[in-house]
């Protein structure tokens, strides 16, 4: 069945974030006297939102609390500083935002990225598409795989959750669409593989992002 819009994931769907995550996140340990990790890394750590970006890479069992919450705290604004330096769409994404655009379908973003970053991301580096709503995590609203935010949307778009197309990369994602009843695509460019999108709920997968349109 075509679908009437679209519900992009954020960071490894639309946008390549994970160089100025994980630059951020690494001066930020640095700071606090603990080794880096790869970049590579950074697409198992990244997904969940900051708290638990930090939880991980940290690597402490029992976690030190008041650790955690500086790290938090100096991640957040390492990445403020940072995040637009090497931050960019991925290779295919305008065009399928101009052909949506043009065929009326409307879109929206959901992220787990504090709503702060999020709004800036998508005002700044997704600036000539418009996004019929734009989320991030906030202290009031669940942060995915709670269906809730993915729900506020489709309300607020007037679109009933079964005739949306959720596009993401993570686990998180899969289980947020499959939970909100939404058509889960899993994106194959971005931070996690095809497998966990598989267990995780995808009813389909795409390797480039127009093949998305086939569903719209």
């Amino acid at each position: 069945m075509p679908y009437q819009a679209v519900l992009f994931d954020l960071d490894g769907t639309l946008l390549d974030t994970l160089e100025d995550l994980s630059d951020s996140t690494n001066a930020a340990l640095a700071e606090l006297g603990i080794p880096g990790h790869p970049l590579e890394a950074y697409k198992q750590f990244v997904g969940d939102g900051l708290e638990n970006l930090l939880r991980r890479v940290l690597r402490q069992e029992p976690l030190d609390e008041a650790l955690l919450v500086r790290g938090i705290e100096l991640t957040r604004r390492e990445y403020a500083g940072r995040w637009a330096k090497k931050s960019k769409p991925y290779p295919g994404i305008p065009d399928l935002l101009d052909r949506l655009s043009r065929q009326g379908i409307p879109m929206a973003v959901f992220s787990n990225k504090p709503d702060e970053f999020t709004q800036l991301c998508v005002t700044q580096l997704l600036s000539g598409w418009h996004f019929e709503a734009v989320q991030g995590a906030t202290s009031e609203l669940p942060r995915k795989p709670d269906p809730r935010g993915a729900l506020a949307i489709a309300a607020q778009m007037g679109i009933a959750p079964g005739k949306i197309l959720y596009l993401g990369d993570t686990n998180t994602d899969m289980q947020t669409a499959v939970a909100a009843g939404m058509f889960p695509v899993g994106a194959l460019w971005g931070f996690r593989t095809a497998d966990e999108l598989l267990a995780s709920g995808a009813a389909s997968l795409v390797k480039t992002p127009t093949e998305v349109l086939d569903w719209v």
